[in-house]
């Protein structure tokens, strides 16, 4: 049987179709074309919309991200990140900021949020944790809002805990209607799915974030850690 040439040919051209011994007599945009269009998205690497070559066609690397990083994000991701990353700079000549706000629910305090907390620390970001943050008897609100002044981003660790306060009411929906005006949020979901979160918080929900069922949590805090670390040449500009 005659072999299709488009792999090494390629029919963009009725009159390469027409020299390939198994496509010639067929129509322009018969069966040919298929098999060149398959073998291009199979047997090639996709490029980035930065220009660089990526390793699936779900892979993309953002202008922020460091020479020799290892980090791969998704096309959505990068469009996601680019308005926090805009927000960072621009904050640049404000050394005094933290670099995030974590919000999350009570319970989490000791799992998933100290978890994430301990993973963004450990790549040298600075984290506003109350945990860590709020001393003892001092107002939790108050301290909330000066925390939430006091940085350049806010991510919301969405969790099964996190949407029953949400329910409720709690500690946890007043600092997402402050980060939510301020249009600073990043959901980070954990342990749900954004389905779920709809029903909770619309609102929070039409917000693109990341999460752990697509990320290992350490890839996460590398993202993260990335969107928010300025090159000294940005710091000094």
């Amino acid at each position: 049987m005659a072999q299709c040439t488009a792999p090494s040919r390629g029919h963009r051209t009725s009159s390469a179709a027409a020299a390939c011994p198994a496509c010639r007599g067929r129509s322009r945009y018969g069966s040919y074309s298929n098999n060149y269009n398959s073998y291009r998205s199979d047997s090639y690497p996709s490029y980035s919309s930065s220009g660089g070559s990526s390793l699936s066609s779900r892979s993309a690397r953002p202008r922020w991200s460091q020479v020799g990083s290892s980090v791969l994000y998704t096309p959505a991701e990068v469009q996601t990140l680019t308005p926090f990353r805009e927000t960072v700079e621009k904050q640049a000549n404000k050394p005094d900021l933290r670099d995030i706000f974590l919000c999350h629910a009570w319970d989490d305090r000791g799992g998933a949020a100290k978890e994430l907390h301990d993973l963004l620390e450990s790549r040298g970001v600075s984290v506003w944790f109350s945990e860590k943050d709020v001393a003892l008897g001092t107002p939790l609100l108050r301290e909330i809002d000066r925390g939430l002044a006091k940085s350049r981003v806010g991510i919301v660790l969405v969790t099964p805990a996190l949407l029953r306060r949400i329910q409720a009411q709690g500690i946890a929906d007043k600092e997402l209607s402050v980060l939510l005006a301020r249009d600073q949020l990043i959901p980070i979901v954990h342990g749900t799915t954004y389905e779920a979160l709809r029903e909770i918080s619309p609102m929070l929900a039409s917000r693109s974030g990341l999460s752990t069922g697509e990320n290992l949590m350490a890839d996460v805090a590398a993202k993260l850690a990335e969107l928010v670390t300025l090159e000294d040449e940005v710091r000094n500009s």
